[in-house]
């Protein structure tokens, strides 16, 4: 029965040859390894977050009268309620981290270079929409921390040149963050995951156009790839299990770890938290924003936070594969970069003042100044390959490629000469 009504839909829609060409025949680098699995995690994640929001949004009341009670009442009264709240709220932070270990492994390896520039641009678009997505939800619990949290961030748009105060009062739907707040971004963060699981189409579709990166940055031979399934599927699910028991420890037996207390008291206007601190994802960007002392320039420092990540091929300017697997000076930038964006989360945590803002500023200027050496680094690691040579690990690999890529080319023209000789038998026995 199932064989019928797949062949069925074969003949009107390709089906079978889409889920071989993509999925399960879709040949991959056989040295790929477990840091290459966090971008199925992150679609798994989506997913999760996808339908836990939906079920949410069943019972939710975005209504600034209601809003808290109806949280309340999702985790009293309904079914499973506290269940899918927990999987929806630890799923957010699951879902950066997951994704900033996707983005630091494209980091390492150089994965942004040429032929992937597109691919790496979509999935910056994608982390800008996620980012969008989650303050937009993180004002919807109504509580003291997200009512203050979109009071700061929203009159961040205040220091925009001669509209400023119009676009604040364009996003609030009024002088202050109120029900029209609360209902337009409701509205908002229903639908942008529709526009995410759209882009992460597109993203997909660009890495397999191009084909993706491996560990050695080298584009390896077809003697080299093996079927996506079952060989990446077992590891991925493998990966899958592993997330799995560290995501239901959060789940099941810290679900507030991610959970600021002063948001399970009800949104007070009257009443300012002493210290705001945003979501632990949004902490490096924070202490960017805070550390410069003009308004507007902090705004603009922040944006340039993350649109400097889209200067990246350009700025890299060495023609050595693999990343920081061959280059010492990148990987030196590297892990300087790490250790740079983890202080710049701490700082976030502390209050602005003293040694805190010292220690902002500093990382700050190293964050920038890192990007400003990469084309000074880049191009010097560049001119050292081309004298010396590549790094014999990289040269190995690179012979072995070719002698496999010239084993390939002549047993396709030993096939392509045994062609016209087995059409002349045929032909013969034709008229014999």
């Amino acid at each position: 029965m199932f064989k019928k009504t797949l062949g069925w839909i074969d003949e009107r829609f390709p089906l079978t040859v889409i889920v071989k060409h993509e999925l399960t025949e879709y040949p991959v680098p056989k040295n790929l390894t477990y840091w290459w699995s966090f971008g199925f995690l992150a679609i798994f994640i989506l997913g999760v977050q996808l339908v836990s929001g939906i079920f949410l949004a069943m019972h939710y009341k975005p209504d600034a009268l209601l809003a808290f009670d109806s949280i309340q009442h999702i985790m009293r009264n309904v079914n499973y309620g506290w269940l899918i709240r927990y999987l929806h709220s630890t799923g957010a932070s699951a879902f950066f981290a997951v994704i900033f270990i996707h983005i630091a492994r494209t980091l390492y390896y150089g994965s942004y270079r040429r032929p992937r520039e597109l691919m790496w641009w979509t999935g910056l678009v994608l982390l800008l929409l996620m980012m969008t997505t989650a303050f937009m939800g993180y004002l919807l619990p109504w509580g003291q921390t997200s009512y203050w949290g979109a009071q700061v961030i929203t009159s961040l748009f205040g220091t925009t040149p001669f509209y400023g105060e119009d676009i604040v009062r364009w996003l609030r739907g009024g002088y202050v963050v109120g029900d029209a707040t609360l209902t337009r971004f409701f509205a908002l963060h229903y639908l942008l995951p529709f526009i995410i699981i759209a882009g992460v189409v597109i993203h997909v579709v660009a890495l397999h156009w191009v084909k993706g990166s491996n560990p050695s940055g080298i584009t390896l031979t077809a003697g080299d790839n093996i079927p996506f399934h079952p060989y990446f599927t077992i590891k991925d699910l493998f990966g899958l299990g592993v997330f799995l028991i560290v995501f239901c420890s959060f789940v099941f037996f810290g679900p507030e770890f991610f959970i600021e207390s002063a948001n399970n008291i009800p949104a007070d206007p009257l009443h300012t938290p002493q210290h705001i601190v945003p979501e632990w994802y949004f902490l490096p960007f924070y202490t960017i924003l805070r550390s410069i002392p003009d308004a507007l320039g902090g705004v603009i420092a922040m944006i340039m936070s993350l649109l400097v990540f889209a200067a990246l091929p350009w700025l890299d300017r060495s023609s050595v594969p693999g990343g920081a697997l061959y280059r010492p000076g990148y990987r030196i930038l590297v892990y300087l970069f790490f250790i740079d964006v983890l202080v710049l989360g701490y700082v976030g945590t502390q209050p602005p003042e003293g040694v805190s803002m010292v220690v902002g500023r500093v990382a700050t200027f190293v964050y920038f100044g890192l990007f400003l050496l990469l084309p000074i680094v880049s191009s010097g690691e560049d001119r050292r390959s081309r004298r010396a040579g590549l790094p014999s690990a990289a040269e190995r690999l690179i012979r072995e490629e070719q002698e496999e890529l010239l084993r390939s080319q002549h047993n396709q023209r030993r096939e392509g000469d045994k062609m016209p000789e087995k059409r002349k038998r045929s032909h013969l026995r034709g008229h014999k």
